[in-house]
């Protein structure tokens, strides 16, 4: 079924948990995560990222996600992540897009207020969910945990940015990255500032960056208010791998067979890490 984010935000903070959020641009990516999602009982929320609007814009993916969620026997979000351009946003807002990432944590607090506020405004008439984030997360390609420290979110920032934009989520940086870290690399998360986080924030936080983290992190970060975590780089990376195996091996194979396969392997990947965020079961 095709269902609001707010409601399985809501749900997950409730019961201690995070839904997974995974990154899809294609009818073979959003397809895995919902056949993942089913076969593990989860409830699950599809994320397109700003970059990936121009191959799979609001326009498509809205109703390409409701066909498959009709189907579905979980509840299916639909967000947009990262969303920095106005325009975008209001067309995934439009769209039905269920839930709605403002993503201005690169410019000062006050603005970041100013612009996340008025998505809220907007987001609030419909019902759909805002995600607002402070902090910075780094890029895992060229991660150094000095970096990723001096990026986190200031625990003094939280509750004037709540109060002042009402917000229903708020993305927080705590030590995860963006994309695939290095051989060997692995992310530090500050449990000690995510337990601090959460005891400001009247609002469930979504942790970014999810590739890579162990399962033990994983499991361990709903216990301390993340009610969703983004899955991304990994599932990608699987597929992509899937392909070029594939490739190797049968030069000649058609596009159709490989797809299949790197939907197979994206479902795989999702499975995990499903299997990890305490969301099995829950749907």
């Amino acid at each position: 079924m095709f269902a609001m984010m707010n409601d399985l935000i809501q749900a997950a903070a409730k019961q201690q948990y995070a839904v997974l959020a995974i990154n899809c641009f294609n009818l073979e990516t959003a397809r895995a995560a919902i056949q993942a999602a089913e076969q593990q009982r989860a409830p699950l929320i599809l994320n397109v990222y700003q970059g990936h609007s121009t191959h799979f814009p609001p326009a498509v993916a809205v109703p390409l996600v409701q066909a498959l969620a009709k189907d579905a026997t979980v509840p299916i979000a639909l967000a947009l992540d990262h969303g920095k351009a106005f325009p975008l946003i209001g067309q995934a807002f439009r769209a039905g897009f269920t839930g709605l990432m403002i993503d201005a944590s690169a410019d000062p607090l006050a603005e970041n207020i100013r612009q996340t506020a008025a998505v809220v405004k907007m987001a609030h008439t419909a019902g759909v969910c805002v995600e607002g984030e402070l902090g910075h997360i780094a890029d895992a390609p060229t991660y150094e945990l000095a970096d990723a420290s001096v990026k986190m979110t200031q625990v003094a920032d939280v509750l004037p940015f709540i109060e002042q934009t009402d917000i229903d989520l708020l993305a927080i940086s705590v030590g995860t990255a963006h994309g695939l870290y290095p051989a060997g690399v692995k992310p530090k998360i500050d449990f000690q500032r995510l337990q601090e986080l959460h005891a400001v924030s009247t609002r469930p936080l979504a942790l970014h960056g999810g590739s890579g983290t162990s399962a033990e992190d994983i499991r361990r970060v709903s216990q301390h208010g993340v009610a969703k975590i983004n899955v991304g780089a990994a599932v990608f990376d699987a597929g992509k791998n899937a392909v070029e195996q594939a490739l190797k091996q049968h030069p000649h194979a058609e596009l159709a067979d490989l797809l299949g396969l790197m939907e197979s392997a994206c479902r795989e990947v999702v499975i995990e890490y499903l299997s990890w965020s305490g969301s099995a079961g829950k749907a």
